[in-house]
């Protein structure tokens, strides 16, 4: 168990959450949410003992053992892939460290011997001859392949490594885990597997997670940080959601109707306090105004973007028709004859494990690159908006936000392009922000008002809800399911997908085109 006793955490005079209590028990899986800035991180490194807190404890049960996924990928560069998942039971790993220095020193003593015998006995009760199989098992069922787990931390890739410090925050069962967007960078499969590792973990873990769909399958309850304060939900993502979304209607209602109540009793005094018959009457009713009390509606932290693709030419019957389109980048088949034709009413998810090849092609269909053989064609009432994944090169200048914005409408009226801004929070000041200083999320965010105000009646996105917090991939999900126009599009959000897509596309790892003609979850499933 692991417990939170009034803390508070606050940063100059900026106080993130006041008097928490919480306790975290075995056999639980706990999803933290939160708006960007609400301090879900924070509140991770807290637990972990990575941050003090500024007032209140953090205590657990002595004996227990806590794990936290390491966010730096640089720190395990010298190690190999194996001792770094072991590194996870710090204390196994030193004991299998110590024992190997002893039986390597060319005068072994009796006095090295009677402590090799120890570590053998302590490196035995804690499973240590296990270890590399349990960790290969780890690495395995996460995609990192086994001629890489004798390989040094620095030649893998960034992806692979994110998926080796996941596995080590996960070796040897902790008691307590602690995961800080754990399918951030993982691929479908490595996700479909966490998700399974989880929901048979029978320990604590506490997970901050702006994948929804993930949430709701490996969440026993939520911890939701607003208004400074944590609060503890029974149920998954979907159950924290209905749940608070009544809890406010319903204090709204009660509101509503004490309002009408005081307002009637307000009038009665009003007209009968001077009048000697109804006085008492009167008198009566203040008595009932003073016990009203309406509750507070505290204003929330969480802020929705209003995403809405409209368009004014509508779509004829010809959209696109591609044949035989092939590309081959560094000897590598990409796409090997890919062949679809597209209709009006189309939505199409480009699935699996080869995301690449979707970049390519998207890029090829938009005129940014040429494919080396076969052809496409697109309808003449077409006029088609296109989400890069890699967008940096549009953010170089340090061009003014509503200048920027404003190039792309039609509209060139200051206010009508503020208004596209403020859809997507850039209000105020907001909008007079440059650029080249935006972040990732909010990167994304101009690059959606840019699609709004350009009313394009075909969508290409490509991971659109990279560096999306979950209100905002809420928003653009809403937004992508009542688009009335062509869609397609590449992500990892599962239900973005699910809700979303009418088709599912995939291009193999050797580029061949395959049309899954099942909806996704059975996608997965037969995968």
């Amino acid at each position: 168990m692991l417990n939170v006793s009034n803390v508070t955490y606050q940063i100059g005079k900026d106080i993130l959450f006041e008097d928490v209590n919480l306790k975290f028990t075995k056999g639980n899986c706990y999803g933290v949410i939160g708006a960007n800035g609400a301090g879900k991180s924070t509140l991770l490194k807290i637990l972990a003992g990575k941050l003090p807190t500024t007032r209140g404890t953090i205590t657990m049960d002595q004996n227990q053992r806590l794990s936290f996924l390491e966010q730096d990928q640089f720190k395990y560069d010298e190690f190999t892939v194996i001792d770094t998942v072991i590194q996870g039971n710090k204390k196994l790993y030193q004991i299998m460290i110590e024992k190997n220095e002893i039986y390597a020193k060319p005068d072994f003593s009796e006095e090295d011997g009677i402590k090799a015998g120890e570590l053998e006995s302590l490196f035995d009760d804690m499973n240590g001859w296990n270890a590399e199989s349990d960790a290969a098992i780890l690495l395995t069922g996460l995609g990192i392949d086994v001629e890489k787990h004798y390989e040094l931390m620095k030649d893998l890739s960034s992806n692979d490594k994110v998926k080796v410090l996941l596995a080590q925050s996960l070796f040897d069962q902790p008691d307590v885990l602690l995961l800080d967007e754990p399918t951030n960078h993982l691929d479908t499969k490595a996700v479909l597997w966490l998700e399974n590792f989880l929901m048979d973990f029978e320990n604590t873990v506490i997970v901050v997670s702006h994948d929804r769909y993930f949430l709701n399958k490996v969440c026993t309850h939520i911890a939701d940080i607003d208004y400074k304060q944590v609060t503890l939900y029974a149920g998954n993502y979907d159950f924290w959601y209905e749940s608070s979304q009544l809890m406010l209607r319903q204090a709204k209602e009660q509101n509503k109707k004490s309002e009408e109540k005081i307002k009637e009793l307000q009038d009665f005094i009003s007209r009968f306090s001077a009048n000697a018959s109804k006085s008492k009457q009167a008198t009566s009713r203040k008595k009932a105004l003073e016990k009203i009390e309406l509750t507070e509606i505290r204003p929330s932290t969480r802020r929705y973007p209003y995403i809405n693709f409209k368009y004014e030419k509508s779509l004829g019957d010809d959209i696109l028709k591609v044949e035989n389109l092939s590309k081959t980048i560094d000897g590598v088949k990409v796409l090997d004859n890919v062949t679809f034709t597209l209709g009006k009413t189309d939505k199409v998810a480009f699935i699996g494990l080869n995301d690449k090849a979707a970049t390519v092609l998207f890029n090829i269909l938009n005129e940014v690159d040429t494919p080396d053989a076969g052809s496409f064609k697109w309808g003449e009432t077409v006029i088609k908006g296109y989400f890069r994944k890699d967008n940096n090169f549009e953010f170089k200048k340090p061009t003014v936000m509503v200048d920027w914005l404003t190039d792309y409408s039609k509209n060139k009226e200051n206010t009508y392009v503020r208004g596209f801004l403020g859809r997507m929070l850039f209000s105020g000041e907001d909008a007079l922000k440059k650029i080249n200083v935006l972040s990732g999320g909010e990167r994304v965010r101009l690059l959606m008002s840019r699609l709004m105000i350009e009313e394009k009646n075909t969508l290409i996105l490509d991971e659109p809800t990279n560096h999306l917090d979950m209100e905002s991939i809420t928003a653009l999900n809403k937004g992508l399911q009542e688009f009335k126009g062509v869609l397609l599009f590449t992500t990892q959000d599962h239900q973005l997908v699910s809700t979303t897509a009418t088709r599912l596309f995939e291009i193999d790892e050797a580029g061949k085109f395959i049309e899954h003609i099942v909806d996704y979850e059975t996608y997965l499933e037969n995968r």
